[in-house]
């Protein structure tokens, strides 16, 4: 550096102020001019280039702009043409949507269901506002009205003028007023005036008769609701079919054989079908043996009829009895069979004597008796008891023919009535889903079973042991109470595996104790061990039902059962 600044130095010597006012940046022969390593730019074109894009507007399908346009440029209309088919963009113009801009509007759903509906019915509807009317301007009459506030006469006079079928005018305002005279005139009659009876047209035989029969079933209805239910007139008959009522020595039909007795005290399951009995036209509902001998059998059936069969002989239907107008429900044998009772859902329990075939008496309450059944004192044969489907059990002398007691506690329909400890109590279950048991002749429970579990019990069997009861449960099991003083529930002995849920299928003992059965409602016939509770044997005995079964009292591998296809079958 030293020799650089001696080279440059000047020949002749100068001052010092002279020397350093020289050595100073600003009067230094060493500094070069500044300039710029960019390309020229020619500014003339750029200036022109942002006017013009300035003044021109916007064009709508670019998707890159090279400048900061304005608000005026942003919402300035379109010009020039537009291509027909091209897609509507939402940068066009102020719009939200692709068909333009949709204002935002609280409307109650009432209000937009009504312009809704309106506009589907008349074509017109009024907009949000309420201040416009929109749709078809040919069809808005000049004061509009909506589908909610419009007479169904208006609605049909539209749809007769939609059709066509009716070229009438429409109404002048005034007219639409019913308290105006217009209104009257062009209606014919006041508006508060009675719906105008055409003359009547003449009816067909068929239409009479049904007219009648209407008649008559609401007025027996209106007579039941008031309570003055009048017995149908029944013609009470009944045909004998066998060939003599008593034989030459006397003796009646139904007498036992004299030489009936049990062969043997152990019973058998029956595996095989001996007969059938065919004669009622629709279901049967029960069957019962004649009483200890079982030479009988009396069968109770939908058909209105109740029919008495030989069962060792000639196995043919002896004698119908026809006295009930609708199905009958329950039978029940007194004690000697030379008498029994019937009830039917013609609300009438009668008393008939097996031989004869004729009515002793007839009882009734107006309600559906479900079960009936004797005193099985000797002493107290005429001592009715009927379960009703008035919840109530009614109690009749049928010596006097008056009600001597009733038994109301239960909250449904009862169902059955058995008599245990020696026949001073009673024992009914109910639609409410509980049992209860009365001291005779006594109308207060003095035990009372209900559990959540337990379901309705339509039928029960006693044991030949008088200790327990078998209860037919909807839930598809039978129950074992005992018949002591707690009745209580036998937790160990349950029989199950048969389906009659729906079905009131009757459940019985063998006249030993040692067999369980039970139909079932797909036509079998179960039977159990009563001591292991297990399933014994199962026969396939109807197509239907299997609603009745009865162990024959003397012959002990012998059973009848019932069904809902008719017949009635002897099992052996």
């Amino acid at each position: 550096m030293d020799l650089l600044q001696s080279s440059y130095a000047p020949e002749d010597a100068s001052s010092p102020e002279e020397s350093a006012a020289d050595s100073s940046p600003d009067s230094s022969p060493l500094r070069l001019p500044s300039k710029s390593a960019a390309p020229a730019v020619d500014d003339t074109a750029l200036a022109l280039s942002a006017a013009a894009s300035a003044s021109r507007p916007l064009d709508p399908s670019l998707h890159l702009v090279a400048f900061n346009p304005t608000a005026d440029q942003l919402w300035a209309p379109i010009v020039g043409p537009q291509h027909p088919h091209a897609p509507i963009s939402s940068a066009s113009g102020n719009r939200n949507h692709k068909l333009g801009h949709v204002e935002d509007a609280a409307v109650l759903p009432f209000l937009f269901d009504e312009q809704y509906n309106t506009f589907h019915r008349f074509g017109y509807a009024s907009d949000p506002s309420g201040l416009h009317i929109v749709g078809d301007a040919q069809t808005q009459p000049p004061e509009p009205d909506t589908v909610y506030n419009l007479a169904p006469s208006e609605h049909k006079r539209r749809r007769l003028l939609a059709k066509g079928d009716n070229q009438e005018e429409p109404l002048p305002p005034e007219a639409r007023n019913p308290a105006s005279e217009d209104w009257v005139l062009h209606n014919k009659q006041s508006p508060w005036a009675g719906k105008k009876e055409a003359p009547p047209a003449e009816l067909t035989e068929e239409q009479k008769q049904y007219a009648e029969a209407h008649a008559a079933k609401k007025a027996e209805k209106e007579a039941r609701a008031e309570g003055k239910v009048e017995r149908a007139e029944v013609v009470v008959k009944s045909t004998f079919h066998g060939k003599e009522e008593r034989d030459y020595q006397g003796r009646s039909w139904i007498t036992p054989p004299k030489d009936a007795k049990a062969t043997n005290d152990h019973c058998y399951i029956p595996k095989r079908c001996v007969h059938e009995w065919v004669g009622h036209t629709k279901g049967v509902s029960a069957i019962r043996f004649f009483p200890k001998y079982g030479h009988l059998l009396l069968s109770a059936s939908m058909d209105c009829k109740i029919k008495i069969w030989d069962v060792l002989e000639s196995r043919t239907c002896i004698r119908t009895y026809m006295g009930h107008s609708k199905a009958v429900r329950d039978i029940s044998f007194s004690n000697d069979g030379t008498k029994f009772l019937s009830a039917g859902y013609d609300r009438n329990i009668q008393y008939w004597d097996t031989e004869t075939g004729q009515v002793i008496s007839t009882f009734s309450t107006g309600k559906v008796p479900y079960v009936v059944k004797l005193n099985p004192d000797e002493d107290k044969q005429h001592i009715l008891l009927a379960g009703m489907s008035d919840k109530k059990i009614v109690q009749w002398d049928m010596k006097s023919g008056q009600i001597t007691q009733e038994y109301d506690q239960h909250l449904g329909a009862v169902n059955t009535i058995t008599f245990v400890d020696n026949n001073r109590r009673f024992v009914t279950s109910s639609d409410d889903k509980s049992l209860r048991v009365w001291e005779f002749g006594i109308p207060v429970v003095i035990k009372y079973i209900s559990e959540p579990h337990m379901h309705s019990m339509p039928s029960i069997a006693l044991h030949p042991n008088s200790n327990w009861l078998a209860a037919q449960s909807l839930d598809n099991q039978i129950l074992i109470y005992s018949t002591k003083e707690r009745f209580q529930l036998n937790k160990k002995k349950r029989f199950a595996g048969h389906i009659v849920a729906g079905y009131a299928c009757q459940v019985n003992f063998s006249p030993d104790g040692r067999f369980v059965m039970s139909g079932d409602g797909e036509g079998s016939c179960w039977f159990w061990d009563w001591k292991s509770c297990r399933r014994f044997k199962t026969l396939k005995c109807h197509n239907g039902v299997c609603i009745g079964c009865e162990w024959h009292p003397l012959e002990t591998s012998k059973v009848a059962t019932c069904g809902w296809d008719g017949v009635i079958k002897y099992w052996d």
